[in-house]
C-alpha cells in the first residue's frame, strides 16, 4: 500500500510557507525520511501555537516518515532572538529540566513511539553541553558569514532597538541550531527540518552546514505563523496563553477556546489542527457558511482538538458542562469548579448565607447589586417581561426572593438577563 503524500497534504491545508527546494516533494516521495522540529523549553507545557508544529510531526509520521522532537535544553539556555523584541531571561538547569519533562510528557501523548516510524524525543543539551569552544569556532563558526547574519530581520529589529540591542549570546543561537541539524543528521540520518516561518534563516543555515561538511543535500519546510483574522494573537485570551497542560489551562477552558473560534477562522483551523481530510473540511465550511448560527464547524473543531490533546473522557465532560451552562441544562448536575470555570467571565458578587436565610434576598435588589439592572424599578420591569432567569429558569414574579434553596453546587445562584448576560451570586465569594 502506498504511503500518504505528506507534502501534498501540507499544501492542501495551506501549511507550506517556504521550502528549500522545488524537489522537496519528490524527496519525500522517495522513501521514509527522518525529520525534526525544535521546541522552545521556556515553559513546562506546550501551548496551542506549538500544537501546529507537533501535528506537523504527527502528520509526517502518519505518512510513514520518522519524526524527531528536539526539546532545546541547550539552546534554551541561550534563547532564540527570532520574533523576540527583547532578550529572554536565561533559565537555570533545574528549571529547564522540569520544563523538558513536562513537554516530553505531552509529546509522548501526541506522537507514536513504536513501530518502524517510531518517534524520538531528544535533548540537544546532550551534545551542545559537551562542545569545545575553540573546536566549535574553528570547525563550525568559520562557515557562517557575520555579514549575512546581520541582514536577518530578527537581528535588524533588535539592533535598531537602542534600549535593548542584541547580546552575543543570542547572536550565536543560529550557529547552535545549525549544529543541531548536523548532529541529528550524523546520529539519525535526519535530512528534513521543519518549523515556523520565523525559523527560515536558522533552517537554511543548517542545510548549508550539512552540505558543506557532509556533501549531503538536506531540506527545510516552514509553516505559516498563525494569526487570527481580526488581528488578535492566536492562542491568547484575556486570561493569557492557552496551554496544553490542564494545570495551566483547564480542560473546559481549552474546549471553550476552540468552540469560540470566529467564523472567519474556523475552516482554516479545521485544516490546521485536525486530521480531517481537506475535502471534508471544505464540505464542513460550506455547510457552516449556509447556517453559521448552528456553529457546527466550531463544535467539530473543539471536539477534534480536545479529544486529541485530552482524550474522550475530558471531551465528554466539557461537552456536558457546555450544554448545561449555555443550553439550559440542569445546573445542579455540575460541580462548583465546573460552574466557576464555565462562567469565569461573568461578574461575581459575594453574598452571605444569612442573606439567603429566612425570607431571603429580593431578586430585584440582587439584580441591581450584580449590575444586571440600574434600579429596582427597571429590574422588576425586566422580570415581568420574562427577561430574567434564575438558574436557567425564567422568572416573571417581580416579588420573587432568593433563598438557600436556589443555591446550585451549594454555592452559587446563576442570574441571567436576556440571552447572554450572566452574573453569579457566590456565598463563598
Amino acid at each position: 500500500m502506498s504511503r500518504p503524500d505528506f507534502y501534498a497534504d501540507l499544501e492542501a491545508r495551506g501549511l507550506v510557507h517556504q521550502a528549500t527546494a522545488t524537489d522537496v516533494a519528490g524527496f519525500l516521495r522517495e522513501g521514509p525520511v527522518t525529520a525534526y522540529i525544535g521546541f522552545d523549553p521556556s515553559a513546562d507545557s506546550l501551548h496551542v501555537g506549538s500544537l501546529l508544529q507537533v501535528l506537523g510531526l504527527a502528520r509526517l509520521q502518519r505518512a510513514g516518515h520518522r519524526p524527531i522532537a528536539v526539546v532545546g535544553g541547550g539552546t534554551g539556555m541561550i534563547g532564540d532572538p527570532s520574533g523576540k523584541s527583547a532578550e529572554r531571561n536565561l533559565l537555570t538547569a533545574e528549571v529547564l529540566e522540569a520544563n523538558l519533562t513536562g513537554q516530553r510528557r505531552q509529546l509522548e501523548r501526541l506522537l507514536d513511539f513504536s513501530g518502524p516510524s517510531a518517534a524520538r524525543v531528544v535533548n540537544n543539551l546532550d551534545w551542545l553541553g559537551k562542545l569545545d569552544l575553540i573546536g566549535f569556532l574553528r570547525d563550525i563558526g568559520k562557515h557562517f558569514s557575520v555579514n549575512a547574519m546581520l541582514q536577518r530581520d530578527s537581528v535588524q529589529l533588535r539592533l535598531a532597538a537602542r534600549d535593548q540591542g542584541l547580546s552575543y549570546t543570542e547572536f550565536s543561537y543560529a550557529l547552535l541550531q545549525a549544529y543541531d541539524y548536523l548532529e541529528l543528521h550524523d546520529r539519525y540520518g535526519c535530512r528534513l527540518q521543519m518549523g515556523g516561518s520565523d525559523q527560515w534563516g536558522n533552517i537554511t543555515d543548517g542545510c548549508d552546514l550539512i552540505r558543506r561538511l557532509r556533501q549531503v543535500v538536506a531540506h527545510g519546510i516552514t509553516m505559516p505563523l498563525i494569526t487570527k483574522s481580526d488581528g488578535s494573537k492566536f492562542g491568547k485570551t484575556e486570561s493569557g496563553t492557552v496551554w496544553l497542560d490542564p494545570k495551566r489551562t483547564s480542560e473546559f477552558a481549552f474546549y471553550q477556546y476552540w468552540l469560540n473560534t470566529p467564523d472567519s477562522d474556523v475552516a482554516r483551523f479545521l485544516g490546521f489542527f485536525t486530521y480531517l481530510d481537506p475535502r471534508d473540511v471544505a464540505d464542513v465550511a460550506a455547510r457552516h457558511a449556509a447556517e453559521p448560527a448552528k456553529r457546527a464547524a466550531q463544535r467539530l473543531l473543539a471536539e477534534h482538538v480536545t479529544r486529541l490533546v485530552h482524550g474522550d473522557d475530558v471531551l465528554a465532560a466539557a461537552q456536558r458542562a457546555t450544554a448545561v451552562l449555555f443550553e439550559g441544562g440542569d445546573l445542579r448536575s455540575l460541580s462548583p469548579a465546573e460552574i466557576a470555570e464555565g462562567l469565569a467571565d461573568a461578574p461575581r458578587t459575594g453574598v452571605s448565607r444569612a442573606e439567603l436565610g429566612g425570607e431571603g434576598l429580593e431578586l430585584a435588589g440582587a439584580l441591581v447589586r450584580c449590575g444586571l439592572a440600574p434600579s429596582k424599578g427597571q429590574a422588576r420591569t425586566s422580570i415581568q417581561a420574562g427577561a430574567v432567569s434564575v438558574n436557567h429558569e425564567v422568572v416573571k414574579d417581580a416579588a420573587r426572593r432568593l433563598t438557600e434553596r436556589d443555591l446550585v453546587a451549594e454555592r452559587f445562584v446563576v442570574l441571567r438577563r436576556g440571552k447572554k448576560t450572566y452574573s453569579l451570586l457566590d456565598v463563598a465569594g
